[in-house]
């Protein structure tokens, strides 16, 4: 019976290949982690993106990311879970649902809480998993039956106990502090919230008179309306121009409001005036002061961002407006000094969009310092977390050092309600900063409470503010795997083995969790930490909505496909931690970058298809394993087990881009380019078929290999060739739960891959010099290979096949460079050769013998020949039996027939060629000679004349260029030594053409 041969389509079609294996992954649930299932674990839960949000660049190479770590690991037989999920996103929802309310004519309160979040869930399960559904295409291999979201019951019971738990423990309180202010949506918000953009501004100088008339001290700000909350100056007690001027006082102008001069070391005495006003409720660090000197702190700013009350005639007036008029009232009245322009940094909401402003507020904040320490002592200790790179470890360390109490309040509707509740009744109905509160995980607990407290007739009512999300988000490494409970997922996958994430939450998300995890758990959630780096746009700038130059990864998803896109990013990566570059065309929408990607699937998949043609339906389980019979068969084993190892070593450093670089070298040049070449001839049917079958063999268990080793970075394309290449039956088995390879030492063998470069060497020069002289295609050549080197001449005679085969040689000459012997035969042993030399000596010693007695017998002959006889026989010694040298002439004069039968024709002398090209590799020189059988020298050497007199015509104008004292000392540094580099490469290239077209006179 034939076998049936198994087929893939001639065209690798990326679309349909990766929605067929998306969709059995999923529905097949191949990726449901089993706590039961033994084995080390390996857990990562994914950085929830925000449920409001699209896929952008930093998703796709994040999540590309996990996801080699994940399958690889899952392939070495680790109890894997990759745990998906999303986040809230409290202001970004909120800020989207009151925009469609704006456009409705509507607000957020006339609609009333309950209807606004019930929209809110009503757009969350209508549109809120785009995220999700996109994180499906890049073939992601999470367990989505554990999908978690930051408001499911599970996550909020977390919260709920987390901030009870803090609370009652005195690390959780409700105090006025400066908080980071987004007029356009009401709201605190925190620091990773705040985008600093640098704008183009003004800087305005004004005086503020001494009371006592003697003078004046001119300051300078760029929020002059922040003026009207002013309650002191301020100048470094160490600054003699106004050490004399501390603790006297001024007259504020506007507001007529007499303030004092403080002396603070924070004041720079070098920048602008030297003297600062100090606003107290408007700005962060004359917050600090203000504190340190018992000063007034003074809000001027309604939370809408028009002035209150304390801004005098101002109130009511938006905070840019009365920016204008604050200034022009202070120049009518003769206090403006002058106006700069001045570029400088301004914080802007995220979400909001507006420049934000420091407000003192009435907040919740978490006592960080405990948390902190507490974190710094795993880190201190146990060096835990370990940071990959390890850099990171001191940004990490010092963030925590430098913590501030931490605000957890916002002002917003959607997200987790603050689980407290005020007794209004005692404050007029109303929630007041004195409003007093218990706190408690439900409304019947809180009641208990406040009516053991205030008594049977107490009203309450839950605090508005919902927790900032990253109070949540910090319990993510546990509280979705059931904390508070103790689960058994809990109890297998925590602490969790590797967090990957990008460098500029390392602040915001990673510290929060370790503080988190550390105060509940005892543990820090995760073992490493993988700090990524940015994708770069095609000029190397980060990609941002601000700067409007993003790169949508769908677009060249649908354009290149899935796994092209995740192995051209992984590829860029040129160490842990660094950021990478994608090369892009907006004008067409393309990527070089990802295109080469896509060709590198391609290669794969047609020599897959060549390999399968040729093992007449047989699977790699039924050929079997191999046993190296050839050099070839050895080096490609050998280079298989090292990448093995490589690429192992590898990823389990996180060094994902050496790894991806280092298959793509394996797989394109060692395995498509150079073993299937140099098999082809043994793939034939009349081939031997010991030699087919091993070559089979090799291929299939080579290309199987491969397929598992590229999995994790290209995860679609891999499964749908292992399934044809394998046979799997209509309910198969997958590639992604096969054991991942294991290198055998036993078959590396770093000579032999030495050994078999610079066969590989030589053939490509002889296909290079091939190609420079405009051989024809199909010509066969005459090649000859000198070197002084034995070793060398050794391993190219071992190899002289491979070389005929794969450079198109006819004749192949191997000589010693020096002595121009040539060397492909191999010279008889010593003791073979001595016997030789024996056997001839007593054989003409015995005919000597039988004529001298002849002789003899002739009267007066006999004593003239006995000397001369003695005298030849001398002669014959000495000639062809003393030195080694002789014994070989002598050797090749009596067998001089039988020798020349046995050598190849390859071996004889070859003839000096009179026109010839020459190229190295090693210490081999490749010499080609030329004939008009191989190439029409003629217009060879018209080619390679006009190249000349090109080249020529650019070293000429180059010289002129730097002759000229005008260039050489006006012109940019980097101009000048760009002509200089441009001269020596034209001047090198005009060599090679002499050189070249002086082979052919």
């Amino acid at each position: 019976m034939i076998a049936t041969i198994p087929n893939l389509p001639s065209l690798y079609d990326p679309f349909t290949t990766e929605a067929k294996w998306q969709k059995f992954w999923e529905e097949n649930q191949v990726y449901k982690a089993d706590p039961n299932q033994g084995g080390e674990p390996y857990c990562i839960v994914i950085p929830p993106p925000n449920v409001t949000g699209s896929l952008h660049m930093g998703h796709a190479f994040e999540s590309a990311l996990i996801d080699v770590l994940v399958r690889y690991h899952r392939m070495k037989g680790r109890n894997t879970l990759w745990l998906p999920g999303t986040d809230h996103a409290s202001i970004a929802v909120h800020t989207m649902l009151e925009k469609q309310l704006k456009a409705e004519g509507k607000t957020r309160y006339e609609l009333g809480r309950e209807q606004f979040l019930e929209r809110a869930r009503q757009w969350k399960a209508e549109s809120g998993g785009t995220i999700v559904n996109q994180l499906r295409r890049l073939g992601v291999s999470v367990d989505w039956t554990r999908e978690r979201f930051t408001l499911d019951e599970g996550l909020s019971k977390a919260v709920l106990e987390a901030f009870v738990s803090l609370y009652e423990e005195g690390l959780i309180y409700r105090g006025e502090y400066l908080v980071n202010w987004c007029p356009a949506s009401q709201s605190a918000v925190s620091d990773v919230e705040v985008e600093n953009q640098e704008v183009n501004g003004n800087l305005w100088h004004f005086r503020y008179p001494l009371t006592d008339g003697s003078g004046y001290v001119e300051v300078a700000t760029t929020r002059p309306e922040t003026m009207l909350g002013d309650t002191a100056v301020a100048v470094n007690p160490n600054d003699e121009r106004y050490q004399h001027l501390i603790g006297k006082t001024l007259t504020l102008p506007i507001m007529n409001r007499e303030i004092p001069i403080i002396g603070d070391e924070y004041v720079d005495p070098t920048f602008g005036t030297g003297s600062v006003k100090v606003t107290p409720a408007h700005d962060l660090n004359d917050f600090e002061m203000g504190k340190r000197h018992n000063l007034p702190f003074i809000n001027i700013l309604n939370k809408d961002g028009t002035l209150n009350a304390n801004a005098g005639e101002f109130q009511g007036q938006d905070r840019f407006v009365a920016r204008k008029n604050v200034v022009s009232r202070l120049e009518a009245d003769g206090f403006l000094v002058k106006i700069e322009d001045y570029k400088h940094t301004v914080p802007y909401s995220d979400r909001g969009k507006v420049p934000i402003e420091p407000l003192l507020s009435t907040q919740w904040f978490v006592k960080i310092r405990p948390l902190a320490d507490k974190a710094l002592e795993f880190l201190n200790q146990q060096n835990s977390p370990e940071f990959v790179p390890q850099r990171w470890t001191k940004v990490y360390r010092d963030w925590l050092v430098k913590l501030k109490d931490w605000c957890i309040s916002r002002q917003l509707w959607w997200g987790h309600q603050i689980p407290a509740w005020y007794a209004v009744s005692e404050t007029g109905g109303q929630i007041t900063d004195n409003t007093p509160f218990v706190v408690a995980k439900s409304a019947d607990a809180a009641w208990e409470k406040a009516k053991a407290q205030f008594g049977e007739n107490v009203q309450l009512e839950q605090d508005p503010d919902v927790l900032d999300t990253w109070f949540s988000s910090g319990l993510w490494p546990f509280s979705t795997l059931g904390w508070p409970e103790q689960t058994q997922d809990l109890a297998t996958y925590y602490p969790t083995t590797t967090l990957v994430t990008g460098f500029d939450i390392i602040f915001f998300w990673v510290a929060r969790m370790t503080m988190m995890a550390g105060h509940f758990t005892g543990q820090m959630p995760f073992q490493d930490v993988y700090i990524h780096g940015l994708v770069l746009d095609e000029n190397g700038q980060k990609q941002s909505k601000t700067k409007g130059n993003g790169i949508d990864p769908l677009l060249l998803i649908d354009k290149y496909g899935t796994d092209a896109l995740r192995y051209a990013m992984i590829k860029e990566v040129a160490g842990a931690g660094q950021d990478i570059r994608l090369e892009y065309d907006r004008k067409k929408d393309e990527s070089a970058s990802v295109e080469a990607s896509r060709n590198f699937a391609n290669k794969l998949w047609n020599a897959a298809r060549f390999v399968m043609m040729n093992l007449d339906g047989q699977t790699p389980a039924q050929l079997g394993e191999p046993i190296a019979t050839e050099l070839s068969d050895r080096w490609i084993l050998s280079r298989y087990h090292q990448v093995v190892k490589q690429t192992a070593n590898y990823i389990d450093s996180y060094g994902l881009g050496e790894a991806a670089k280092g298959l793509y070298d394996f797989i394109w040049g060692d395995f498509c380019d150079w073993y299937i070449e140099l098999v082809k001839s043994r793939l034939q049917t009349s081939a031997d078929p010991a030699s087919r079958r091993v070559a089979q063999q090799i291929l299939a268990y080579v290309l199987e290999g491969i397929l598992k080793l590229l999995h994790p970075f290209m995860p679609h394309i891999t499964e749908e060739i292992w399934q044809t290449l394998t046979q799997q039956p209509a309910s198969p088995q997958t590639l992604s739960l096969q054991l991942y390879p294991q290198a055998d030492s036993k078959l590396i063998n770093p000579a032999l891959e030495e050994q078999f470069e610079l066969l590989i060497g030589t053939i490509r020069t002889i296909r290079n010099l091939r190609a420079e002289a405009d051989i024809k295609p199909g010509a066969k050549v005459t090649a000859n290979l000198q070197s002084e080197n034995a070793k060398e001449r050794e391993i190219v005679t071992a190899g002289q096949s491979y070389i005929k085969d794969l450079a198109k040689v006819e004749t192949l000459t191997i000589t010693d460079g020096q002595k121009g012997k040539a060397i492909t035969a191999k010279k008889p042993q010593k003791g073979l050769k001595f016997l030789g030399l024996t056997i001839v000596a007593i054989v003409f010693l015995k005919v000597a013998l039988a004529i001298g007695d002849a002789i003899n017998d002739v009267p007066l002959l006999g004593n003239f020949f006995e000397v001369v006889g003695f005298g030849y026989s001398s002669w014959f010694i000495a000639q062809n039996l003393v030195s080694s040298q002789a014994r070989q002439r002598l050797w090749a004069k009596l067998f001089q027939r039988t020798t020349q039968k046995e050598l190849p024709l390859e071996s004889q002398q070859p003839q000096a060629p009179e026109k010839a090209i020459a190229g190295v590799v090693g210490t081999i020189q490749v010499v080609i000679p030329l004939s008009g059988d191989v190439v029409d020298i003629e217009t060879l050497r018209a080619k390679l004349e006009k190249s000349l007199s090109k080249a020529e015509a650019e070293v000429n104008s180059l010289s002129a260029r730097l002759s000229n004292p005008n260039f050489v000392d006006k012109a940019r540094a980097d101009v000048v030594q760009g002509a200089r580099d441009a001269l020596a490469e034209a001047e090198k290239q005009a060599e090679i053409l002499r050189v070249r077209l002086q082979a052919l006179v």
